[in-house]
């Protein structure tokens, strides 16, 4: 009965974080999309500031859904901002060559691990 319970807790505490955020960015030459899923970051932080980009001289979208789409080239799982305990996984959109920059940012400053599709 005890782990009923328990993954019962489990299936519940994962749907607490079941949030997303899609942020795309577009300036004069480049149109960036990427969705930040939700590990562990408290609800109220994610969405004020996870989700929050500010970018200087780029128009900025933020779109919250359930969780990130299907079709990224790449994602960095398990991903920290420095200084902060929480994670979350980051979903790539648009040009599959950016994951040679994005794999070794996500695995040493994100402390992620990267996986491609």
């Amino acid at each position: 009965m005890r782990a009923c319970y328990a993954l019962l807790l489990l299936l519940f505490s994962q749907t607490i974080f079941a949030q997303a955020c899609i942020i795309e960015s577009v300036d004069r030459q480049v149109n960036v999309k990427i969705c930040q899923q939700n590990r562990s970051i408290p609800e109220h932080l994610f969405k004020s500031g996870f989700c929050q980009p500010q970018l200087k001289g780029q128009k900025t979208t933020v779109t919250f859904v359930e969780q990130c789409p299907i079709g990224a080239y790449g994602v960095c799982r398990n991903a920290q901002t420095a200084g902060v305990p929480y994670q979350q996984d980051i979903h790539y959109y648009g040009i599959a060559s950016d994951a040679q920059y994005l794999k070794p940012a996500c695995e040493r400053q994100s402390k992620g691990v990267w996986m491609s599709y």
